[in-house]
């Protein structure tokens, strides 16, 4: 594996057409959120900046300003401003998605609250309608502090949960993803693609050992086809996503009292498609599953 101090050449054009594919989506996306070249100029540099600091170190120590500034092309005082405004930024979670993703991991994962087919059970409302499977309870579970009313009307709102005719709780989405709330998305969006990304590039770099990072794709198929792939892949994919998140709910209770460090997992699927002859960048890989 290459090590961060270790002088690189000119990218290769394999690469840069790499870069360009990948990136080809997201200059969609902030083109679309009126994100401009000045706005994102100053957002790469503090990124390039950022992880000089934390992943380019010679040791132990903080690399100097003039290091960071060698390694990243970015003028010394820039540096030296940009690791100040570093220092005094935190990043933040919407409070809606880390105690979301919590009590969804539970109600997906935890038996009582799913059917004999593995569904998640549509909820009553009151702890006095259904004690411990309610929503109430359900809420009560993860964090006593807040009042399951307050969750409620923020997941409809989101268009995370709905009313059934019984005025039972009903989950919407297999998985947490709000159907409306931009802030909430965007969080998933940088969380699922960062983790994508580390994956790949982890396995670029040649780090060991390597991550699972597949993908199956054809480039000839007709609109029909597209249809029932996307509905054959989002049903294989949620019973991937359920099965791995209910063992992930039992070993994590189970880890409780080990005292060995923590460490985080993500585990995704995608599905995607469009016309074959779109301007994506290199050309397609022949058909089947890629590396």
């Amino acid at each position: 594996m290459t090590s961060p101090d270790t002088p690189t050449a000119t990218p290769s054009p394999a690469f840069v057409r790499a870069l360009r594919q990948a990136l080809r989506p997201l200059v969609r996306l902030m083109l679309a959120r009126g994100v401009t070249f000045p706005y994102l100029a100053e957002l790469l540099k503090a990124l390039l900046v950022e992880v000089a600091d934390k992943e380019f170190r010679i040791g132990a120590k903080p690399p100097t300003d003039s290091r960071v500034s060698l390694v990243t092309g970015v003028h010394r005082k820039d540096v030296s401003r940009l690791r100040q405004a570093l220092e005094s930024s935190a990043e933040t979670v919407p409070s809606v998605v880390s105690l979301g993703a919590q009590l969804v991991a539970v109600w997906l994962g935890s038996p009582r609250y799913l059917d004999d087919n593995g569904r998640p059970r549509a909820l009553p409302r009151f702890a006095s309608e259904g004690g411990e499977l309610s929503f109430e309870g359900l809420v009560a579970s993860v964090n006593s502090d807040i009042r399951s009313r307050v969750v409620l009307d923020e997941w409809l709102r989101l268009g995370v949960v709905r009313f059934d005719d019984e005025r039972r709780v009903c989950l919407n989405a297999e998985a947490f993803v709000p159907s409306a709330g931009f802030d909430e998305k965007a969080f998933y969006l940088g969380h699922n693609l960062h983790d994508h990304a580390a994956a790949a590039a982890h396995n670029l770099l040649g780090g060991q050992p390597a991550f699972l990072e597949r993908s199956v794709h054809y480039d000839a198929l007709s609109p029909g086809s597209i249809a029932m792939l996307a509905r054959q892949s989002e049903e294989f994919g949620m019973k991937a996503l359920l099965a791995l998140n209910k063992s992930a709910l039992a070993v994590e209770q189970k880890d409780a009292g080990d005292t060995t460090p923590r460490q985080r997992m993500t585990f995704g699927i995608y599905f995607y498609a469009e016309p074959s002859d779109a301007d994506t960048g290199p050309a397609a890989s022949p058909p089947g599953e890629s590396p």
